[in-house]
């Protein structure tokens, strides 16, 4: 890839993970009685039709990991443990009473902080406490992120029992330089171990998470750690930049300095080497940052025009609701979001007074779904169309002109009623988006919110 594009596009900007993007949620204009009334319009419409989509956040973990932006609270007492899961199925009975009819769960993401910090006791409570007010869809995706250094088979054996059959495991790097400078040290052998664990077991996706551009990684790092990563064959991956952003993470990333963080092209080298090993070893490339072999049901979903992004992520399963439950959980009605407070003592506080723990919210504008479909359909096909009058935009021609740049330079193709993002655009998806965001453009952004684009 040229230095020249990288230089020209690589400026702080949104991952996308919604649209609007958190820093300009309409909090103003937002009230927990309209969280209320359009969770439950959407509910109504969606939940016999295909279920709704559960995010459950666990936030604790032992030990501090330099490179994690997560809302997580660092303990090694797991008294913690029981009160945090009580709290939460008290979240979740208050939204089945709001739902008024059993809820149909599809999907199911155990996310943190670290999962498995959690005693199969506990976690079986959970799961078996959120059943007591709900049904499983006739199919349904469970999935939950490991730790590799305190996932036991337990874990995963019971988990497995309650249903779930997709695990993610936080890989990084395995340089051990990187890897004491990020603090999170753990060996080849104790991922290799879970991971064999997780298919002995019958786990039909299991993933590993990758960083390039973290502090002191080379090129000899990413290839050794791509090259390991093939002897496992995990069934998908993510291969994504590290977001140096200490000035909004505290201490966490202040561990090291500037300069031993790589930038620019040398960060970019990390990640073509690393994306051109994927290829040469049958990993696809699906949406932004994400690969997977032709087997998994991410690539499926990306083939049939079925693969959905949302606050999780990546996901083979689309449905209109998704609540988010947890400290700092952020839930989605399609019509609006809301996020639950980020403080732990503030959230175990609003359970007690029986109140929705929730912080903030917005609620989407008629231009805001449109924006949105384009931005979903830009970070899930590489493609969007306005051709469907409903799809169109007064904006789409100054989008238009300020895509003519990048269509210059290679990265898209204009038509007539949409725009296509080439092979060498895709590193570039991101600043894509950026043209169709009008609330970024109105609001000039403040650069310290973001990471750097590429």
């Amino acid at each position: 890839m040229a230095t020249s594009l990288i230089q020209k596009y690589n400026v702080p900007g949104p991952r996308y993970t919604s649209y609007p993007t958190v820093p300009y949620w309409d909090d103003e204009n937002f009230s927990n009685e309209i969280w209320v009334d359009t969770l439950k319009k959407s509910f109504l419409k969606s939940n016999s039709k295909e279920g709704i989509s559960l995010y459950i956040h666990l936030p604790f973990c032992e030990s501090m990991c330099t490179f994690c932006g997560c809302n997580k609270r660092i303990t090694k007492n797991h008294e913690v443990e029981h009160p945090y899961i009580e709290a939460v199925l008290k979240e979740w009975v208050l939204y089945c009473k709001i739902l008024e009819e059993t809820p149909i769960v599809k999907e199911i993401h155990l996310g943190g902080g670290t999962p498995t910090f959690f005693s199969t006791k506990n976690l079986e409570d959970l799961i078996n406490g959120i059943f007591c007010h709900a049904k499983k869809a006739e199919t349904y995706e469970f999935s939950f992120e490991g730790h590799p250094n305190n996932t036991t088979r337990a874990h995963l054996q019971k988990l497995y029992d309650l249903g779930f059959r997709r695990v993610s495991f936080g890989v990084q790097d395995y340089s051990e330089k990187v890897q004491k400078a990020i603090h999170r040290e753990q060996s080849f052998h104790n991922v290799a171990k879970v991971t064999f664990w997780a298919k002995e077991i019958g786990y039909t996706s299991i993933g590993h998470d990758l960083i390039f551009g973290l502090p002191f990684q080379t090129v000899e790092d990413v290839i050794d750690t791509i090259e390991k990563t093939k002897s496992l064959q995990p069934d998908r991956l993510a291969f994504y930049s590290y977001a140096h952003v200490p000035w909004i993470k505290g201490n966490g990333q202040r561990g090291f300095k500037e300069e031993d963080v790589p930038k620019d092209d040398v960060k970019r080298e990390l990640y073509e080497v690393g994306k051109q090993l994927l290829f040469e070893n049958d990993y696809y490339e699906i949406g932004m940052d994400h690969f997977a072999l032709k087997t998994d049901s991410l690539y499926v979903a990306f083939n049939t025009n079925n693969l959905h992004r949302n606050f999780m992520g990546y996901s083979a399963s689309k449905t209109q609701v998704m609540i988010g439950l947890g400290v700092s959980s952020i839930s989605d009605s399609w019509y609006s979001f809301a996020q639950n407070v980020k403080n732990l003592e503030d959230y175990y506080q609003l359970l007690e007074w029986d109140k929705l723990p929730i912080l903030k919210g917005h609620l989407l504008t008629n231009e805001d779904l449109i924006i949105r479909k384009h931005i979903l359909n830009l970070m899930c096909q590489f493609e969007t169309s306005w051709k469907d009058s409903k799809d169109y935009l007064a904006h789409i021609p100054e989008i238009i002109l300020q895509l003519k740049e990048m269509e210059k330079d290679g990265l898209l193709h204009i038509n007539t009623n949409g725009i296509n993002v080439t092979e060498a655009g895709k590193p570039f998806v991101r600043n894509i988006c950026m043209a169709f965001d009008l609330r970024l453009k109105r609001k000039l952004p403040d650069t310290s919110l973001f990471s750097m684009t590429v």
